[in-house]
């Protein structure tokens, strides 16, 4: 599982997908909290927080993550080298776990650089350090828990398809019903009665309560189960190739 694992990872840095990943989400960030006009701007809004960049990068994950997985089963099966890779000696599970990791990993590594953002705010604090940490911290983990679904959704969009475009489509359209989908459909009438119900099923609600720096079980038990849950789905859908 591991040398599948660093196959992923340095299909990505081999090339320049990984980077390209990397720079456009620290750019359009970048661009939002420190250039372009506007409430989410730091330096405008006067006061020491990251709200901006945890409002603005689950949406653009929302683009990048499933341009990143959009190939990961779907290039497999349109070149034909599934077949190879499911003749390893590794389960379907270790394959897809293999995966779904140098997926994970590519963000972590998206996320990361975005600390000097957190250190430059920390500088800009009056007085120096004023800032809340808790939130902040908070934040990052739910974002990399927000992230880790969309790498989950990406690989079952990539599993059911050989084309790399639909698989795309695909993740971006279940991710996005899955990050703030829940709470428009709270809104509608038949579901108005069941609406906190129907709005904790999404992860904008987890997102947010992480967010306030309070690091619930049940947001992580939320989390670990969505993700669960589209990797279950997905060993089903390569497993349909059996029957």
């Amino acid at each position: 599982m591991l040398t599948l694992l660093k196959k992923e990872i340095n299909s990505f840095f081999s090339s320049i997908t990984g980077y390209i990943v990397i720079i456009v989400f620290l750019a359009i960030n970048s661009l939002f909290m420190w250039v372009f006009s506007g409430n989410n701007n730091i330096i405008e809004g006067g006061y020491a927080t990251l709200d901006s960049l945890f409002s603005i990068a689950p949406w653009v994950f929302l683009f990048l993550v499933p341009a990143v997985t959009m190939r990961m089963f779907a290039d497999e099966k349109k070149s034909g080298t599934i077949e190879i890779l499911f003749t390893r000696p590794l389960s379907d599970f270790q394959i897809i776990i293999a995966k779904y990791l140098a997926g994970l990993i590519l963000v972590l590594f998206s996320i990361l650089p975005s600390l000097v953002y957190f250190y430059s705010v920390y500088q800009l604090g009056n007085p120096v350090g004023n800032i809340d940490l808790g939130g902040t911290w908070g934040s990052y983990i739910g974002l990399f828990f927000l992230a880790a679904i969309y790498v989950a959704i990406g690989i079952l969009s990539s599993a059911f398809t050989e084309n790399q475009i639909i698989a795309f489509i695909s993740a971006i359209f279940m991710s996005f019903i899955m990050y703030i989908g829940f709470d428009y459909l709270s809104d509608l009438g038949s579901l108005k009665a069941i609406g906190n119900l129907v709005i904790n099923l999404g992860i904008n609600e987890h997102y947010k309560s992480m967010s306030r720096g309070v690091i619930d079980s049940r947001d992580m038990i939320y989390f670990i189960s969505v993700i669960a849950f589209f990797l279950f789905i997905t060993k089903t859908v390569l497993q349909s190739r059996k029957w």
